[in-house]
């Protein structure tokens, strides 16, 4: 179909030229393509350690030797001719008149927005999960706050205030799930538009679009219960007015998060950024820190907040009503007690000025920053890109990090594959590095035998009917050979493998499997074969060499000594060529080393069967020969491969020693030995009435895909059954006799079952060793997530610091806002851990099944890695942050500090474990997500911070008692204002007078008595308090270790 081939060779060009004469080139240079070599293949060894295969005189061997020649050649000099001669007058005549131009976007900018609002909603009407969750969370909420603060006292600025700051933070938060949602497809969209499909702009405006269906849901419902339960003003005006702030905030901080995500590496940055920010703008909206009291330097904050403009908005729009422009309310007379009316007096409280125009303006702020974010959100996708692998080496390499590129060699071995054994040497036409293998089997050689093979699935549409997707598939495959299962898409060979390997978890099964003979026991299939899924899922913070130390400790017998378990570790390095990548770190490898790192890690664990999914899936032409060549050496060794594979070129295909081929529907048109040259398999097809003859210069494997219908060409699927004539046929016959030899599917008295003692091939001292070391390693080499929590405790302890530095604690504004200091940084220190750990667990769950599916280790010691990776950093996040907070808000003495820390670390810890718990028990990042913000927020609101103990509804007092968040939020604050020693040692601020109290205290109140009866905190139960988080923590634990053992998420 090309006019024109360039090929390139370690960045030069060694051919650009026409295709005709590109294989006549090449020979004249001293190479002979064989008979039935793929002239691809052939032009794309040349220049690589493979060409020896074709020389047939003095050739050149390197690019550079290759560039040279062909810059000398006559093609190049024709080439570089046409290039400098100017173009024909009629040539450019004809381009100006006929050819259409090319704009740079085939779609305006409004139809290009149109396309993509259309596929955006798509998009959300199908993630009905994530959708159902967010509106769930907002109807809950909604609830928990509208019973909370059932008709609440209008008087009361401080609890009005409070509603109208977490009615806007509540919804701001649910935003967050932005941030993993635009992360997860930022590598398409910077596919899109690199090749001008869309704008930037319009995608933003699209996926803003998309937001606003969820964001009025969320704020009609959540908004709705709050507003009219909580007792607001009843007006028409005033209802909508409030929504409308709601939704703006909501929308806002959609934007926000969605600049953030645009901007960040990765989700370990994007989250806690996300939340640091959301901190940052929710510590000076105006009512934890009131604008009275903040430093006059971060003034700046209060007036940048649009969390602050959306408060002020709904505070203006309460108090601003016709109700409150009075001077007697509620019994008290405002003017003459404070010279201004009502509504003026409980605005000016918080600072907030008491003219309706500020609504307006809130309003105008809120659509103006939005568009800002807008803007940015356009221009990060349209100049920032996070395109780059993070590649990482931890020591010197031996050559170049391709694994791709074999260096030359002056030595070539001949592969020898189980066809090649019995060929003579100068017919091979396949060759590979070669390998010394240990002369020690480790493994007991095993034929693999399926009879009558059914599988079915639930039909959706008949409840009680099903589907069958395999109808009695047989088969073998033997050690030492390559069996290939080909097929369209959908005739079920991926389904085969799973039901022979036994990784089905859904559907029934029916028929038989044999392991020498003997029927085959799901312990037996696990322990004694390797599974290779296409998708190549690995810890991705190991490097190559430990991934393969890894799966030789843990799934080789623990009798193998550790020196030979090391050996087969070099065996595979050198087996599938990552020598030269051992100590790179597998994060950010291409896809072909990902390819080797699967095989490898599987054949490290000495398995008798190796199953392969489409091994040779996203690789070029060469690089699927190079794993093909390298499996058929696997083969050579006495292991027997079973691969699934969709169209393999003709030299993929003949390092296979016997096919398995299936129709659409799961049914047998052919088993058996393909031949050489595929000779067999061509006999086979050729002798059926209606079948072309395959011409000579065809690949075997195509022609056969369109003779049954799975190719693109013309086939007689239509008119030929393919399937009933293989059950008539020789081939047939003989299966089944070959299936009847002993040692296939029947008993062998020289093979005996394979007997396993345990389901585990490791101890369980090696299980636990190697499983936590490897989640210390996970956590010291992903930066991007301790760095940036450790960071972002460093900032919120500098900012709470400059915030609190010289406060005072004794008048009733100062303890309220020493109480809410404490509750901020502890509920947000651990919300923005809690969120971050969501992230690092889910990647690390996709490599926890596919190991727990191969019986490598128990689920305990993931579950005992996962928990002890966390206490060191949890607790040195909590130092940092301290380091820089304690001192600066005025706190003193070495033992408070010490409590101070020790009962927030462990806050932060069970948040953490939390956090752990809700990546194990839900499917996804959009779910766990939803429910991070539902649970954290029902723990913030039962705290008691806000509303306070003593005003937490009677029957919300179990939630109160059940939040984990209560007993340290208690401690906390009694370590450093309800401790009142007799002695006089101790923190001195319990002692304190409290000054400025309302009338509903008592005179001449002590901090510390106002705790015990508004807060109900207590010194003396300070470690009591401990002990519950403990026992929390424990609970947590529990539940995590069980949803690892009993939940999985990866349905197959």
């Amino acid at each position: 179909l090309f006019d024109d081939v360039i090929l390139l060779n370690d960045g030069y060009v060694v051919y650009n030229g026409p295709r005709e004469q590109a294989l006549g080139y090449f020979e004249s240079l001293g190479f002979k393509c064989p008979p039935g070599r793929d002239v691809a293949d052939f032009m794309m060894d040349l220049g690589t350690n493979k060409q020896h295969q074709y020389d047939v005189g003095a050739v050149p061997t390197t690019a550079r030797e290759f560039a040279d020649v062909f810059e000398r050649s006559d093609i190049h000099e024709r080439m570089v001719e046409a290039l400098l001669s100017p173009p024909d007058p009629f040539l450019i005549q004809d381009n100006e008149k006929r050819i259409k131009r090319i704009p740079e976007f085939h779609q305006s900018f409004t139809e290009g927005a149109a396309t993509l609002v259309d596929r955006e909603l798509k998009v959300l009407i199908r993630n009905t999960s994530a959708v159902k969750s967010r509106v769930l969370m907002a109807a809950v909420i909604g609830l928990l706050y509208g019973t909370a603060f059932y008709q609440f006292d209008s008087d009361n600025s401080q609890v009005v205030m409070g509603l109208a700051y977490t009615a806007a933070d509540t919804l701001s938060v649910a935003q967050c799930t932005v941030v993993p949602s635009l992360l997860a497809v930022r590598g398409l969209i910077y596919k899109q538009r690199g090749a001008n499909m869309y704008r930037a702009s319009s995608f933003v405006i699209a996926s803003s679009v998309r937001q606003v269906p969820v964001a009025l849901t969320e704020t009609l419902i959540f908004g709705s219960l709050v507003y009219w339960m909580c007792g607001f003003v009843p007006t028409a005006a005033g209802y909508l007015l409030f929504q409308l702030v709601l939704f703006l905030v909501n929308m806002v901080f959609a934007s926000l998060f969605f600049v953030i995500a645009s901007i960040s590496p990765n989700i370990n940055v994007a989250n806690p950024i996300a939340m640091l920010m959301l901190l940052f703008f929710a510590t000076y909206s105006g009512f934890l820190v009131t604008k009275d009291t903040i430093p006059v330097y971060l003034t700046w904050v209060y007036w940048l907040s649009p969390l602050g403009w959306g408060v002020r908005a709904i505070a203006v729009n309460q108090y601003t009503d016709s109700r409150f422009a009075t001077c007697v309310y509620a019994g008290m007379d405002y003017c003459n007690e404070y010279g201004m009316q009502a509504g003026e007096y409980l605005l000016s409280s918080y600072g907030v000025p008491a003219e309706r125009y500020w609504v307006w303006y809130g309003l105008m702020y809120l659509v103006g920053i939005y568009v800002f974010f807008m803007v940015l959100s356009c221009l990060a996708l349209e100049h920032w890109r996070f395109e780059n692998s993070d590649k990482v080496v931890l020591a010197d390499e031996a050559g170049d990090e391709s694994a791709i590129d074999v260096s030359v060699s002056d030595e070539y071995g001949v592969m020898l594959t189980p066809k090649a054994v019995s060929m003579k040497l100068e017919e091979e036409k396949d060759v590979a590095i070669p390998v010394a293998q240990s002369a020690e089997k480790d493994f007991v050689p095993v034929t693999i035998a399926f009879r009558d093979l059914w599988y079915s699935v639930p039909d959706p549409a008949r409840p009680k009917g099903s589907i069958d997707l395999l109808k009695g598939i047989s088969g073998f495959a033997l050690p030492g050979t390559m069996t290939a299962l080909m097929g369209s898409s959908g005739a079920g060979k991926t389904t085969l493998m799973d039901v022979i390997a036994g990784r089905k978890t859904g559907g029934s099964t029916r028929g038989q499997i044999f392991l020498n003979g003997h029927p085959a026991t799901d312990l037996a299939l696990r322990r004694s074969t390797g599974y290779c899924e296409q998708m190549d899922i690995h810890s991705d913070a190991s490097t190559f060499r430990e991934a393969l130390t890894f799966s030789a400790f843990l799934r080789q017998g623990a009798d193998i000594p550790d020196s030979k378990k090391y050996a087969s570790v070099n065996e595979c390095l050198e087996l599938l060529d990552l020598n030269s990548i051992a100590d790179q770190i597998i994060r950010g490898s291409s896809t072909e080393q990902m390819k080797r790192l699967t095989i490898g890690v599987e054949l490290a664990a000495q398995p008798s069967v190796l199953f392969l999914d489409e091994p040779t899936s996203g690789l070029d032409a060469r690089s699927a020969k190079l794993i093909m060549d390298e499996l058929a050496n696997v083969a050579s060794t006495g292991r027997t491969i079973v691969c699934t594979i969709h169209q393999p070129s003709a030299e993929v295909f003949k390092v296979f020693d016997s096919l398995l081929l299936l129709k659409r529907g799961g049914e047998t048109v052919f088993f058996g030995d393909t031949g050489e040259q595929a000779s067999e398999l061509i006999n086979y097809f050729e002798a059926i009435e209606g079948v072309a003859t395959m011409q000579d210069d065809h690949n075997p494997a195509t022609w056969v895909l369109e003779v049954i219908g799975a190719g693109i060409g013309k086939d007689s699927s239509d008119t030929i059954n393919f399937a009933g004539l293989f059950q008539t046929s020789e081939q047939s016959r003989r299966l089944e006799t070959d299936l009847d030899r002993e040692g296939v599917a029947r008993p062998s008295p020289s093979l005996s079952a394979l007997v396993f003692s345990g389901k585990r091939a490791a101890s369980n001292a090696t299980q636990a060793k190697f499983v936590i070391l490897r989640f210390f390693n996970l956590y010291w080499r992903t930066a991007s997530y301790n760095l940036t929590r450790f960071f972002i405790a460093i900032v919120l302890g500098v900012l709470f610091g400059i915030t609190y530095i010289g406060a005072e604690y004794s008048s009733y504004q100062g303890i309220n806002s020493g109480l809410g200091m404490v509750f901020m940084t502890a509920s947000y220190i651990t919300f923005i851990t809690f969120n971050g750990v969501l992230p690092i667990t889910l990647q690390e769950r996709t490599a926890y099944y596919r190991e727990r599916a191969a019986q490598t280790y128990d689920a305990f010691w993931y579950f005992a890695g996962a928990t002890l990776v966390e206490i060191p950093y949890c607790f040195v996040e909590t130092l940092v942050f301290m380091i820089f907070f304690f001192p600066m808000v005025g706190f003193t003495g070495v033992a408070q500090f010490l409590s101070y820390w020790v009962n927030m670390s462990l806050l932060v810890l069970l948040q953490a474990y939390f956090g752990q718990f809700l990546a194990y028990l839900l499917p996804n990042m959009d779910v766990a997500s939803v429910f991070v913000i539902l649970i954290n927020y029902i723990w913030i609101l039962f705290t008691g911070f806000n509303p306070p103990v003593a005003s937490i509804p009677r029957g919300y007092m179990w939630l109160h008692h059940i939040t984990p968040h209560k007993y340290t939020f208690a401690s906390l604050t009694a370590i450093v204002f309800g401790d009142c020693p007799s002695s006089g040692d101790g923190s001195e601020l319990g002692c304190q007078v409290m000054t400025n109290t309302p009338p509903t205290l008592t005179d001449s109140i002590m901090v510390k008595e106002y705790l015990e009866e508004i807060f109900l905190v207590k010194h003396s139960e300070i470690w009591t308090n401990c002990g519950i988080v403990v026992l929390w923590i424990i609970c947590l634990r529990i539940a995590s270790l069980l949803s690892l053992r009993y939940i999985n998420h990866q349905k197959k």
